[in-house]
């Protein structure tokens, strides 16, 4: 049997221009069995290949393993002085940009001094509900974890540079009126 035989999963390109970068998220809804202890919804950066093509770079985009019914994205798109955010949708083979916002708090951090960001709580399969991305590199700061006994369980701390921008972004249930 061949390993490509035992692959899963779909993936999708786009094209980013010069000086923009782009990263997507995967938003997963936590299972019931774990709601009282845990976020309703975590985050999942995708994992991407890029190709350069002249001066623009294609990037394919890779979900591991589909929900039945599809997968909501979260699209950042990184320039100089700014953030775009989409919503997407990841339906069969092909992706669907929202024309909506979405219930998603986002936020800049700068501090002059060292600090840690921290207090977010981790689902029992390790994924989180908030996520950090550093604004010149775009990679996401990987948090420290600890088990916090008081509150029996799992947990993380981010430690952020002085002088630097970050981007944080959690996804929230709807607040219904």
């Amino acid at each position: 049997m061949d390993e490509l035989d035992d692959v899963q999963g779909k993936y999708f390109s786009i094209t980013d221009p010069k000086d923009v970068n782009t990263v997507i998220y995967q938003i997963n809804r936590t299972e019931k069995e774990f709601l009282k202890t845990s976020p309703r919804y975590t985050v999942e950066r995708l994992d991407c290949a890029v190709e350069f093509v002249g001066d623009k770079s294609k990037k394919t985009f890779f979900v591991d393993n589909p929900a039945p019914f599809g997968n909501y994205l979260a699209i950042f798109s990184f320039g100089k002085e700014r953030v775009v955010v989409n919503m997407g949708y990841l339906d069969h083979d092909r992706v669907r940009i929202s024309k909506k916002p979405a219930p998603l708090k986002i936020q800049t951090l700068y501090n002059e001094k060292e600090t840690e960001y921290n207090e977010f709580a981790y689902t029992p399969n390790m994924k989180r509900q908030i996520s950090i991305i550093d604004l010149e590199t775009t990679e996401e700061i990987k948090p420290m974890l600890y088990f916090d006994e008081d509150a029996n369980e799992v947990k993380g701390k981010c430690k952020l540079k002085p002088y630097k921008k970050y981007f944080a972004f959690e996804v929230r249930p709807k607040k219904i009126k």
